[in-house]
């Protein structure tokens, strides 16, 4: 475990440098907005592009991984669901907890460092995990809120939702790796130097602007951010682990890359989301902050224990 935590220490030392970078004002709230489009919208693009242009369509549909890890997510966000919903919020309240729940920060840490730990090959199982959190529980969220609201299911939130995976550039990234892959183009060596240039920045800003956000985050509501870290960082990877190791099976490897996936802590997407409804973006902002400085030990030793599997 040790061996683990030192080799992931690095990657929390650069999200901590950026928190203090944030916490002095070095960093402002507005440099980290922009920092956080260059990774977004450009590095973390170029990264995903590259990748996916050089996996088969086969690797990202395989079926049994995604029947595993939606099994395993779908409950846990029905079992929070249930959980909020006995302490009596709103459905949508619920559908925020829920989603902090079970939506880890795959794109800005879990590509950048589980393709570093695990290796490249790591990227295909992250990609599908990713696919499948933006194509079916960022649209759920969406339905939930505007539905509990008296919006029902209309033709409008359907616009939304779809409009919202079409101009989202991980969505995009991958589609268009995927038609690069299936059509054989060649890689020119300038494209591929460009990406592979352009793609290196987004580990080390990813990294650099979790920590940046975190800084304007509060720690309110605390009793509700330790439940929901403890279904993020606890509950998620164990359901995970029983789906795809127990009940249905999946490639070894894959398996484990899952299990670290779905162990890390709550992604900043919910914030963005939760700030744009107006829906308890506080307990977001206090369940992003105490899991991600939780998992600085609960990643390293859940991928400590998939070692020795």
């Amino acid at each position: 475990m040790w061996d683990i935590f030192l080799k992931t220490l690095p990657f929390f030392a650069v999200i901590g440098l950026g928190y203090i970078s944030g916490r002095t004002r070095f960093f402002t709230e507005e440099a980290t907005a922009y920092l956080t489009k260059f990774v977004f919208y450009f590095a973390l693009s170029a990264m995903i592009f590259r990748f996916a242009a050089s996996l088969e369509l086969e690797q990202l549909l395989d079926w049994t991984f995604i029947k595993a890890y939606l099994a395993a997510t779908a409950s846990v966000y029905v079992i929070a669901t249930v959980v909020s919903l006995l302490r009596g919020v709103s459905v949508a309240e619920a559908a925020v907890e829920a989603q902090c729940s079970v939506i880890g920060n795959i794109g800005f840490l879990g590509i950048p460092m589980l393709a570093l730990l695990m290796g490249p090959e790591a990227v295909a199982p992250i990609i599908i995990m990713l696919s499948v959190d933006l194509i079916v529980f960022s649209s759920l969220i969406v339905i939930l809120i505007t539905g509990s609201r008296g919006g029902g299911l209309s033709l409008g939130i359907l616009r939304t939702v779809v409009m919202g995976l079409v101009k989202n550039p991980m969505i995009v990234s991958v589609v268009l790796g995927i038609v690069w892959s299936s059509w054989n183009l060649p890689m020119p060596a300038p494209a591929e130097e460009f990406l592979t240039l352009l793609g290196a920045a987004a580990t080390p800003g990813a990294l650099f602007a979790i920590g940046a956000s975190l800084a304007s985050k509060s720690a309110e509501r605390m009793s509700v951010a330790v439940t929901i870290s403890a279904f993020k960082l606890f509950i998620h990877p164990a359901a995970v682990a029983l789906t795809a190791l127990v009940i249905w099976p999946v490639d070894p490897f894959a398996a484990k890359v899952m299990v670290a996936a779905a162990a890390l802590p709550v992604a900043g997407n919910v914030y963005i989301l939760a700030q744009h409804y107006n829906v308890a973006p506080q307990r977001v902002s206090a369940a992003i902050l105490v899991s991600t400085a939780v998992s600085v030990v609960t990643v390293a030793a859940t991928i400590a224990w998939l070692e020795t599997l």
